[in-house]
């Protein structure tokens, strides 16, 4: 008798467990028969849900989130949390139960199992956690696993598989644990999960799927096991007719949307050469998308020279073969030798996948520069990807990939170093990539001299990169007389740097707030010195959208080399712009910026003759998302912060020692303008043209009587109080073996700023 109780003990067991598991089943069906859950905290939790699945592009339907919206608003919470919970019911694929006793049941959701080929689709999982665990949420699947080496596709299996289990391995299933989400669970009563879903096949296929929360969490019998009947789209493939406005074959950006708002392909499932942080994939004549039946929108550009342009299109059984997309340009400065660049791109770290440390290859960087019509890409070696990325390192030479119009080329951001801290470097057309005497980055010097010094005895371009960190200051004024942190990573160091001749020879702007960026360099030439402005974008780190967001444009007399360019660079030959506006061929009495070593030489005080060759180009309708943002939040440079009022106009400003002298309005239709200003001198000064915060000219210096630029005696206060806090900052970070050194280098730049407030003006 004794034994045949002891037999019937683990059905038992399963009978019981399975009537609790229909219990709590029943019991979560409406939300609060199980549990009173806090509004605020669930509410948070569904935002950032949201968030991501816009991420990942397969947002709620509109009427879902404004549902959501009203709902949260709602000052009933008990009513507020049970609409939630309905309206995100109808995404919910599997409801995850935790018992008490932290047992796992599952049991299928009301979402429809539909996928797409070669395609990710986003589910919800549902979790009625009355354990209140805090663990990790798994799920596992014997159709889910990668037959090949995913970081190089070559079939070679990671163990001897047979074609049933090629067969039973159809689908990649994951949940996404990234920000804004969470790896673990939050511990609320009811929260949701995002399921990524996708299928190398077409048809019919089952997914077995089990969830947990850890080891032992799985309730007996199964229960923590749901099967799927998925019915998967098949794929379609189109070609692609992508031609230039003069009808050549090109590269275009493409943004591909079906009628739900959903992003094909889908960023979720993304493999290198298309980005998995970006809506957009990049496409050249010839190649293809891959698309399921429906209907679908295509938004396809190839940067901000470009008008972004929209096409809709049906996909069927029976097609369409081929799509054609032809680019609108709106302006083409390199028909006037003006060549674009970004110096400051990256193929590793920040955004770029799960191992930053190794990045993408130049083809994959390659297509980014190409897409967005950069005639140069800069592709920064840095810190994270040091010893990986080095091997594409070619000295003066730019990648084999480049052509006759548009190059990439690698270079170097001293940034991950030990002399980070005093600012990141942009170290252009270098021959070398290692700091003499070391082996490793941790061996490099622990501030900022010494690495410009060697740059520049290498015959390199050097300055400094997303300048306005650390730089912070309250104030919209320009220039202004706040002394910042000098706490970041920015040209903080530069302030030092400066006062050593042919040392520094450019400041970036365009991706820091512009004001924080123009502040210090307005003031370092308020008191003589030279330095250049540069445009970067800091992809993918500051910038993950797309590179190209700051520009530089450089006037080259030539074919286009890299020499070329950042000799341009060097000699200020270059104006910085988001690509949305112009200022070309400024000069100052016929001399043009970057010629006769940007100087125009005076007898005496008198007016100049001002010009430049002005462009812009912004929507109709006003961005007004953009328009009313502070200017210390992204896009900090972009050219709808510039449009005046609601009208389609901009300001052109001539610039003389940072302060604005005369204007001119211009409509950002596209159409190219000649303008003229007649500016009067009065002293030694440099002059500038803007249209902040979009584009800004380099300056045009004017020497009155032969004497130097001593245009502010605050100025030269500013920078002697800032050297000082340079030093509070920097100093404890600098190796005791360097000290010295750094003292006496910052010493110097203290005794030539008293210098130079003894010899400026009081204005």
């Amino acid at each position: 008798m004794r034994s045949k109780v002891l037999l019937l003990l683990p059905v038992l067991a399963l009978l019981l467990s399975m009537t609790r598991s229909f219990t709590l089943l029943a019991a979560g069906a409406q939300l609060g028969s199980f549990s009173s859950v806090p509004l605020q905290p669930f509410i948070d939790e569904v935002q950032r849900l949201q968030a991501a699945m816009n991420f990942l592009g397969q947002p709620l339907a509109l009427k879902d989130q404004e549902q959501i919206k009203a709902a949260s608003a709602n000052r009933d919470t008990h009513a507020a949390v049970s609409s939630v919970e309905a309206i995100l019911d109808k995404y919910v694929l599997a409801v995850v139960t935790i018992s008490p006793e932290s047992r796992v049941d599952v049991k299928r959701g009301l979402a429809p199992s539909s996928l797409v080929q070669n395609g990710a689709q986003l589910f919800l999982v549902k979790v009625v956690n009355q354990a209140g665990v805090t663990a990790p949420l798994a799920v596992e699947s014997p159709n889910s696993g990668s037959v090949y080496v995913p970081s190089t596709g070559n079939p070679e299996p990671k163990q001897r598989l047979t074609m049933a289990d090629v067969r039973e391995r159809w689908a990649d299933i994951s949940l996404f644990a990234q920000a804004p989400m969470e790896a673990r669970l939050s511990g609320l009563p009811l929260e949701y999960r995002i399921l990524l879903v996708s299928s190398r096949d077409a048809g019919q296929r089952t997914g077995r799927l089990s969830f947990n929360v850890g080891q032992g969490s799985q309730d007996v019998g199964f229960l923590n096991q749901i099967s799927v009947l998925f019915k998967i789209a098949p794929a379609h493939s189109v070609i692609l007719h992508v031609l230039d406005q003069d009808g050549q074959r090109t590269m275009a950006s493409l943004i591909f949307r079906d009628a739900l708002g959903r992003i094909y392909p889908s960023p979720a499932k993304r493999l290198e050469p298309d980005f998995y942080f970006q809506p957009q994939v990049y496409r050249s004549d010839g190649e293809s998308i891959d698309l399921p039946p429906g209907d679908y929108t295509v938004t396809y550009t190839g940067g901000p020279e470009y008008i972004a342009q929209t096409q809709k299109f049906t996909v069927t059984k029976n097609g369409p073969a081929a799509l054609t997309l032809r680019l609108d340009r709106w302006i083409d400065p390199s028909k006037e030798a003006w060549y674009s660049g970004d110096d400051h791109i990256h193929p590793a770290g920040c955004s770029h996948y799960e191992n930053p440390s190794e990045g993408v290859d130049p083809k994959s960087m390659d297509r980014q520069v190409l897409g967005e019509h950069l005639n140069v890409g800069a592709v920064l070696v840095w810190g994270p990807c040091f010893y990986y990325q080095s091997h594409f390192f070619r000295g003066r030479q730019s990648d084999p990939v480049s052509t006759a119009h548009s190059l990439l080329h690698y270079d170097l951001e001293v940034s991950g170093f030990p002399s980070s801290h005093a600012g990141h470097l942009v170290l252009l057309n270098l021959s070398k990539i290692m700091y003499p005497a070391t082996k490793r980055i941790e061996d490099w010097p622990t501030w900022d001299l010494p690495v410009l010094r060697w740059a520049k005895s290498q015959g390199a371009v050097a300055g400094f990169a997303h300048s306005g960190w650390g730089l912070a200051v309250r104030t919209t004024e320009l220039p202004n007389q706040e002394v910042p942190g000098f706490d970041g990573i920015g040209a903080n160091e530069y302030i030092v740097d400066v006062t050593y001749p042919k040392t520094v020879d450019f400041i970036s702007a365009g991706d820091t707030p512009y004001v924080w960026e123009l502040n210090i360099w307005y003031q370092t030439l308020n008191v003589g010195f030279r330095t250049r402005l540069s445009g970067e974008t800091d992809f993918p780190c500051i910038y993950d959208s797309r590179v190209g967001e700051g520009r530089t444009y450089a006037k080259i007399h030539g074919p286009l080399t890299y020499d070329n360019y950042v000799n341009a660079v060097q000699d200020g030959a270059v104006y910085v712009s988001d690509g949305r506006s112009h200022l070309m061929d400024f000069a100052v009495n016929s001399t043009e910026m970057g010629t006769h070593e940007s100087q125009v030489d005076l007898a005496a005080p008198h007016s100049v003759d001002v010009s430049v060759t002005a462009a812009a180009y912004l929507p109709t309708m006003p961005a007004t998302a953009i328009e009313e943002l502070p200017y210390n939040e992204r896009p900090y440079w972009n050219l709808e912060r510039s449009r005046i009022g609601s009208t389609r106009k901009v300001p052109v400003e001539v610039v003389v020692n940072g302060e604005a002298v005369a204007r001119r309005e211009i409509v950002a239709d596209g159409s190219i303008q000649k303008l003229n200003f007649n500016v009067p001198i009065t002293r030694s000064s440099w002059v500038a043209v803007r249209i902040l915060p979009s584009s800004h000219t380099n300056p045009i210096f004017v020497l009155v009587g032969g004497k130097p630029i001593r245009a502010s005696r605050q100025s030269a206060e500013w920078c002697l109080r800032s050297v000082n806090q340079c030093w509070s900052q920097k100093a404890p970070k600098i190796s005791s073996q360097e000290m010295p050194e750094a003292k006496k280098a910052y010493d110097h730049a203290r005794d030539v700023y008293r210098q130079l407030i003894g010899e400026s003006s009081d204005q």
